[in-house]
């Protein structure tokens, strides 16, 4: 199966992505996780206001098969959170990079997203080529 990596993504090695839009960070998982865990029935996110830290774990989300801490690839404060997606966290997989983001946050540095992997990177990882 062939999975899309946005290139101006970049992601971490626990499947979370980050992509930058000036200082506002939107975060997600990719479709190979969503892929992976099946069912997505649970999702746990932080409230607008908290302050996440780069490498700590922000949140879960549970499917048939698991439950996986998510893992912040920025530190800063959000700002906003997708809301419909506590509610009904099927919609994940159906646009996991578009309507399926879980959180944007506010960076506190840039630099933090420069050692997380790029698309291609990525891709190798995960299929293993």
């Amino acid at each position: 199966m062939s999975f899309n990596y946005p290139q101006d993504f970049r992601y971490l090695d626990s499947h979370e992505y980050v992509r930058l839009d000036g200082d506002i960070a939107t975060i997600g998982i990719t479709e190979f996780a969503v892929n992976e865990l099946g069912d997505i029935v649970f999702l746990e996110l932080p409230e607008i206001g908290d302050l996440l830290t780069k490498g700590e774990t922000f949140g879960t989300i549970e499917s048939v098969k698991a439950v996986e801490e998510l893992n912040s690839p920025v530190t800063g404060t959000v700002v906003e959170r997708n809301d419909p997606l506590i509610d009904d966290p099927e919609q994940i997989a159906d646009d996991p990079y578009g309507e399926g983001w879980f959180l944007k946050v506010r960076v506190d540095d840039l630099d933090d997203v420069n050692d997380a992997l790029s698309a291609d990177e990525y891709r190798a990882q995960v299929e293993g080529e």
